[in-house]
């Protein structure tokens, strides 16, 4: 009995002595500055044991044996960093990282075209990245504008209660002025113009970046806003899979699934992704506030390697896509008599993608892109229907080099623009542009704290002449976490039919392009914006960014009626005018995030009398997301306040503030979640009406509040490799 008992005993000496022989430890990654690295990877060699940064830059571990361990620190856009440590430490872990902006794969921001980091480019970026974008993937799984949506300064101004059409406003400017570029491409835009941002799901982007004004030096025409570059996943050694499915109270079912993997020489990545809609009506007026939809997507891509310093890719982006929306009972039931109207929009997108990047030596590279993009769509309301298709084709090719104090770009490109109208013969809308362009670029360190950036473009269009673009930025920056930007440049606009007017009576008696009498647009702005990050406490961060701008467009496009019942497109006499400001707050305390925003938007349509505000332009919007996130929770609340506005006609519209509330559970193999979108059920028809009479042609107001209400959704997020977060 004795032996027995003596035997227990050794065996818990045995377990306490196991137990004493591991610890929990924390790490903390910081910049040179000592900023905390959020988002770094820290991993042990030997125990095959990774984790990530937090917001104050600390990584966790459990259960680390006593002893000596290698460990690896890596973070995009710094240099890789190895070391040993021992286990248990008398000091802090604490390890500095390097910023590595001369090596290619430290690219961070890729719409500037230089190898730089973000925070020594004088060109003001916007940086939205994976992790925010899983957020809003969750919120909205089927198109990306509750990203855009979000972003201070940025409306997403939908233009058809019956189809959803919704357009991009960049600091109150039309969509039309603001660039969506995929990887660089200029894939969307055009006839396809509202339904691109209802057509493009995000769960296959690693990060969105923006530039507000003008940025046409850097990518051409259309640029006079901004330009929003989504930048897409690509494939890596581990293999990855996200399979995500929501549904929604509304009769909303998404499936998105994405799968990627590399090896030496070749990668793959496969995404698809299905949404099906039910017509949603929440104030029973007996008209859709949400189309009945049936939209598939895929987007694979093959990628090659035949060196380490040779990328080679190639991409196909599918859309097809059918909305039907307007009388409910016409809709499910197919009846007749007052119950006739509808509008449906089917779709269809085909787009290539070919890239071939190249490291030529230790200080230069190259790169070549080209697309073909086809769009087809028919637009059908009662007694009218409008039918095209549209090609566009894009090549380009650059040349990138670097020394110690300065970059160098120089490339040239070629955009051609094909719309052709089925039936058209009365009024003659076809349009084909061809614009040739040729730009350089220089960004310079003046000193440790000045850094200057210069750019020109020349594009020549076979229609309308010449377009000097030149562009400058100044940015300065210290030790002390502040930093300044101030830059302009010019920009320009080839006119199409496809403008928001024009979409709103769904193109009906618009006349096409009139080059012999019609101008391109132009544009000029100016940007000046400051920066400042600090820490209030060891645990208390605090970062505040204030943006300044003023953007002018020349010759802006006006549709106009004519005394025999079209319309045609003329050329503003005065310029339209947009300024304002914007303020971006955060502060982080451990797992938490707080962030607060505000847009102050004067956008003046001078060439009217009296220089009134734009319609449908809030002056004022403000907003406060609050964000928890833990290893295993997520959770968001917030709130959005969008302030009142002008219809055309001169009627002033209500306030009103919308609220949402996430909450997500990550478990090793996944996630799941709970969305309540617009819980308050703030929605226009709570303050005026959505359809006017008569009911068998009906008149639908302009949109300047959201009309689907209250959205509740539930998901399940699979990761049959392991969820990053959980590792």
């Amino acid at each position: 009995m004795n032996k027995y008992l003596l035997s227990i005993k050794l065996m818990l000496l045995f377990c306490l002595s196991i137990k004493a022989q591991t610890n929990d430890i924390q790490i903390k990654i910081v910049t040179e500055e000592n900023e905390p690295l959020m988002g770094a990877t820290v991993y042990f060699e030997t125990l095959e044991k990774g984790a990530v940064t937090n917001f104050d830059g600390i990584a966790e571990f459990t259960k680390i044996p006593d002893g000596q361990h290698q460990i690896i620190i890596s973070f995009l856009g710094f240099e890789t960093f190895e070391t040993s440590i021992q286990i248990p430490s008398n000091t802090a872990l604490i390890f500095k990282l390097k910023e590595g902006a001369s090596q290619l794969e430290t690219i961070v921001v890729q719409s500037t075209r230089s190898t730089r980091t973000v925070k020594k480019i004088p060109t003001r970026i916007e940086f939205i990245g994976v992790e925010e974008l899983g957020e809003k993937a969750i919120m909205n799984p089927t198109n990306i504008s509750m990203v855009l949506r979000e972003s201070t300064g940025i409306q997403m101004q939908q233009t058809s209660l019956s189809s959803g059409n919704t357009n991009i406003r960049i600091q109150g400017l039309d969509g039309r002025y603001t660039q969506l570029l995929r990887d660089g491409i200029p894939l969307y835009g055009g006839f396809s113009s509202g339904l691109s941002i209802l057509q493009i799901p995000p769960l296959d982007l690693q990060q969105f970046e923006i530039i507000k004004g003008s940025s046409s030096t850097l990518y051409g025409g259309g640029a006079i806003a901004g330009l929003i570059n989504m930048v897409s996943k690509t494939p890596e050694f581990e293999p990855a899979l996200d399979i995500m499915l929501t549904q929604t109270q509304a009769l909303g079912s998404t499936a998105n699934v994405f799968y990627s993997k590399r090896n030496e020489k070749f990668g793959v990545s496969l995404y698809g992704s299905a949404h099906y809609q039910k017509a949603y009506d929440p104030e029973g007026d007996g008209f859709s506030n949400l189309p009945k939809t049936t939209s598939i997507s895929f987007n694979p891509k093959l990628f090659y390697y035949p060196s380490e310093n040779t990328t080679v890719w190639f991409g196909l982006n599918g859309t097809y896509d059918d909305r039907i929306g307007g009388d409910i009972n016409k809709i499910e039931n197919g009846e007749e008599g007052i119950h006739q109207y509808t509008e449906e929009n089917n779709s269809k997108r085909l787009s290539s993608q070919l890239v071939y990047q190249t490291q030529l030596d230790a200080v230069s590279s190259l790169e070549f892109k080209n697309s073909v993009s086809f769009f087809d769509r028919n637009l059908t309301v009662p007694d009218f229907n409008f039918d095209g298709k549209q090609t566009n084709t894009f090549t380009e090719i650059t040349y990138n080099t670097t020394s110690e104090k300065t970059d160098w770009i120089i490339g040239a490109n070629l955009y051609t623009s094909n719309f052709d109208e089925n039936d058209n013969l009365p009024l003659q809308r076809d349009q084909k542009d061809v614009t040739f362009g040729a730009f350089a670029n220089n960004i310079y360190d003046l000193s440790d704290n000045w850094i200057l950036e210069t750019g020109l473009r020349a594009d020549y269009n076979t229609d309308f002449g010449f377009f000097p673009l030149p562009r400058i930025s100044l940015l300065y920056k210290n030790d002390n976490g502040f930093s300044s930007r101030i830059g302009g440049g010019l920009g320009y606009k080839i006119p199409d039919i496809f403008t928001e007017e024009a979409e709103y009576i769904n193109f009906e008696n618009v006349l096409g392009i009139d080059k012999s009498t019609t101008n391109a647009e132009r544009s000029y702005g100016v940007n000046f914006d400051f920066n400042y990050q600090t820490r209030l406490s060891d645990e208390i961060g605090f970062s505040i960014n204030q943006l300044f701008y003023v953007t002018a467009i020349k010759d802006g496009l006006l549709l106009n009626s004519t005394d025999n019942g079209l319309f045609q497109f003329e050329n503003a006499t005065d310029e339209i005018l947009s300024k304002g400001a914007e303020t971006n707050i955060k502060f982080t305390y451990k797992d938490f995030r707080w962030f607060l925003n505000y847009a102050l938007i004067d956008t003046k349509l001078n060439y009217l009398p009296g220089n009134p505000q734009k319609p449908l332009t809030a002056k004022h919007n403000a907003g406060s997301v609050l964000m928890y996130e833990s290893e295993k929770w997520r959770i968001g609340y917030e709130t959005f306040y969008t302030g009142k506005q002008f219809l055309s006609n001169g009627t002033e519209t209500t306030d009103f503030v919308t609220m949402g509330l996430l909450v997500m559970r990550n478990f090793k193999l996944g996630s799941v979640f709970v969305n309540f979108e617009n819980f308050t059920d703030r929605r226009q028809s709570r303050f005026s009406p959505l359809v006017l009479p008569p009911h068998e042609n009906p008149v639908f107001p302009e949109i300047y509040a959201p009309t689907d209400g209250f959205i509740f959704s539930v998901g399940l997020i699979i990761k049959p490799f392991g969820n990053k977060e959980q590792d």
